[in-house]
């Protein structure tokens, strides 16, 4: 009889040991924090969405695994980026014995290589461009302001289906809009379309007030994680390191010490990440480090997953919305096989 949940069988049987363990513990500790009412919150850094985690992350978001998200800049154009060029973009999986005329080359022909991967300028970045610059110079015009996010959301859930070249399924920034997922998106003006603003600032076609700062985005923050909080609390996924990571997690700390008001500490901690514990490093460092910041407890439950997010995160997720899918046989099952160890 085939297997209804086969990721997860196959995780429960196969993960015991190093970084597999720790992938199993982790996803088993998800679904206990969702199984009991609480929340999640993924940060993610890299170029998970030119790697196209949305396969994953749309489906996860749409199922309520998924109740918050601190992204790069870059992710979030990217996502928009392979719904509207999907068919034109190019995988070059002998990237590692390029030369540098090699590179010169995809210059050249409008490629932006990311690892193995491209992001086509045409298709993708002046496409974008034409939608979105209407709004920002409306925006100016009216004197309007809004989150970075937001104009995003604006774009995706306004986007003509002929401008889709990839599965709306796949884009995770739909199914966030669609859910109005809340967003904080650190450090935006460090991206493609960052820069794009920037030079329409520097014209004058735009105004830099139209776009909320990341000071503003923390004051709105601030009463999202309250919000998400509540009950069972929220659980921090970190994909990658730096500010998409470093910013929202800062939250607790910020709400304790800064505003003088009580707050529940983050729920649950994991970090999938291929940086080294270094000196100094954030995405480096040890969970633990976090307790003496306060970002984390003693008592939280804190994984790390020494591996590539774009082979563990999928593994993770559609684990999950197996357990999502039918709960109380995944209680069963897991019991069944932690029961054995």
């Amino acid at each position: 009889m085939e297997s209804k949940m086969p990721i997860l069988e196959f995780i429960l049987r196969n993960y015991k040991n190093f970084n597999s363990r720790a992938t199993r513990d982790a996803t088993l500790a998800y679904w206990r924090h969702i199984r009991q009412g609480g929340k999640m919150f993924w940060a993610v850094a890299g170029a998970m969405s030119s790697a196209q985690l949305g396969i994953s992350l749309a489906p996860a978001i749409r199922a309520g695994l998924i109740h918050g998200m601190s992204v790069t800049g870059a992710n979030l154009e990217e996502s928009l980026f392979r719904l509207v060029a999907h068919e034109h973009y190019h995988d070059y999986p002998e990237y590692r014995y390029f030369r540098k005329e090699d590179d010169a080359r995809l210059l050249e022909l409008g490629q932006r290589r990311v690892t193995d991967t491209s992001i086509p300028e045409d298709e993708a970045f002046r496409v974008v461009e034409k939608l979105i610059v209407p709004m920002w110079e409306e925006a100016s015009r009216q004197g309007q302001r809004a989150f970075w996010h937001e104009y995003f959301y604006r774009l995706v859930l306004s986007l003509d289906r002929s401008l889709m070249s990839g599965p709306p399924e796949e884009c995770w920034l739909l199914a966030a809009a669609e859910r109005n997922l809340p967003i904080v998106v650190p450090g935006h003006e460090d991206s493609t379309f960052g820069n794009i603003f920037a030079s329409y600032v520097k014209t004058g076609e735009c105004r830099a007030d139209i776009v909320k700062s990341g000071i503003e985005y923390m004051v709105w923050f601030y009463d999202v994680y309250e919000q998400l909080s509540q009950g069972a609390g929220v659980g921090f996924f970190q994909i990658g390191g730096g500010i998409a990571g470093d910013f929202p997690i800062c939250v607790v700390p910020s709400i304790k010490y800064d505003l003088k008001k009580p707050v529940k500490p983050w729920a649950y901690f994991c970090q999938i990440s291929d940086s080294t514990t270094s000196y100094g490093s954030y995405s480096g460092a040890t969970p633990n480090e976090k307790i003496t910041w306060d970002k984390l407890t003693p008592e939280t439950p804190m994984f790390v997953i020494e591996s590539d997010a774009t082979i563990v995160a999928p593994l993770m997720l559609q684990a999950l919305l197996e357990c999502q899918s039918a709960p109380e046989e995944a209680d069963a099952l897991i019991a069944r096989a932690t029961g054995k160890q």
